[in-house]
């Protein structure tokens, strides 16, 4: 299978609801993730590096800050006279209501955009999770199974996620039971909201579900056509971590501070692309304290900084600490003041002799352009 014979569809705006502070003004593809990227970077980088030159991204809200982050596509390699980037709002009311209903609702908006389209497969996903995948291998294990849907799996905690499905019986790489484990703890093998088949498959799945006012993927088309359909199962080995949560969000996050993670994630054989700013490289003052820590350019750090992950331009000013927190672009820690597992996003101002202090269950989370 060709990655030029593959359509990606990418939903942006799936489990928003988990990381509602983050999301309250922008989608979860646009979150940022890792000190210089943003989640929908992993997905359309895997998307790319297999080949893949057509992508769609089905969004419904809060969607001007995707829209700049990926402009035309370019550093994707996806601004192309053929094929390329499409953003894939909704037009009017209903079809909001109808993004609103699920996945279902939202593909069934897209009908003339896969009508257009003239790859054969569909490879689908969310971006609540972050891994360095080999699609291509995908591909062909897609092939060589001859299944109607392979899914991607990972065995470990289960994800907090509406409507998660989890593997409970297979045979070879054959699903032959799924449950849904909605708020279940434990571990277990549990599958990522992304699959793959044709694309003549999916618009037949869609419109019979849609037909019967069926709105989940996982639920309404998964479930009910795994003894029917030949559904298998591609296991992801290396770093995977899904955002179900403030704390999970963190811990994905933290997990880069692991050199075995950070090395899985980055690789230089499938690299991750992002919109490049072009930034100074960070300054460190004189007697400045910094360790264990992802730093990115532009940032000044005059005080001490331990365990924690910085967006672009962030100034830690002289006296201050702060320790096991994520400060993202333009944030501003005054003098003498002191964070603990917080996360302050874009632009928020602390200002001198402040003490904010969460912990790493329950992270004190600092809203966009705020002051304290």
């Amino acid at each position: 299978m060709r990655g030029n014979n593959v359509l990606g569809l990418v939903f942006a705006n799936v489990d928003d609801d988990v990381v509602s502070g983050l999301t309250g003004v922008r989608s979860m593809a646009s979150v940022p993730f890792g000190g210089n990227y943003r989640m929908v970077d992993f997905v359309l980088s895997n998307m790319v590096n297999a080949g893949m030159t057509k992508v769609g991204i089905l969004t419904s809200s809060n969607y001007q800050s995707l829209m700049d982050h990926i402009g035309s596509g370019k550093p994707w390699d996806l601004s192309r006279k053929s094929g390329g980037l499409f953003l894939l709002p909704p037009f009017n009311t209903d079809e909001v209501e109808n993004y609103n209903q699920g996945a279902i609702g939202a593909i069934k908006n897209i009908t003339n955009f896969l009508k257009h389209s003239n790859e054969e497969y569909v490879f689908l996903t969310a971006c609540s999770y972050v891994t360095n995948l080999d699609l291509s291998a995908v591909f062909e294990a897609h092939e060589a199974s001859g299944a109607d849907i392979t899914m991607l799996s990972v065995k470990g905690k289960i994800p907090q996620l509406y409507d998660q499905p989890v593997v409970e019986e297979k045979d070879g790489c054959r699903l032959t039971a799924v449950r849904l484990a909605d708020n279940e703890d434990g571990e277990g093998e549990y599958l990522l909201r992304a699959a793959l088949m044709k694309k003549s498959l999916l618009e037949r799945l869609v419109k019979e579900a849609y037909s019967k006012g069926y709105t989940s993927f996982e639920k309404d088309i998964l479930m009910h056509n795994v003894q029917r359909l030949k559904c298998c199962v591609y296991p992801l080995d290396g770093f995977c971590a899904v955002v179900d949560s403030a704390a999970g969000y963190f811990a994905a996050n933290f997990a880069l501070l692991d050199q075995k993670n950070y090395d899985s994630l980055f690789s230089a054989d499938r690299p991750v692309f992002t919109k490049v700013h072009e930034d100074m490289p960070a300054t460190y003052g004189l007697g400045s304290d910094v360790h264990s820590s992802l730093i990115a350019d532009g940032c000044i750090i005059d005080g001490e900084v331990e365990n924690c992950i910085l967006f672009r331009n962030c100034r830690v000013e002289k006296g201050a600490v702060v320790k096991n927190s994520i400060l993202m672009a333009q944030s501003f820690i005054g003098e003498n003041a002191m964070l603990s597992y917080c996360i302050a996003d874009k632009n928020v101002s602390v200002r001198p002799g402040k003490n904010l202090s969460g912990a790493d269950t329950y992270p004190v989370y600092i809203g966009k352009d705020i002051q304290i």
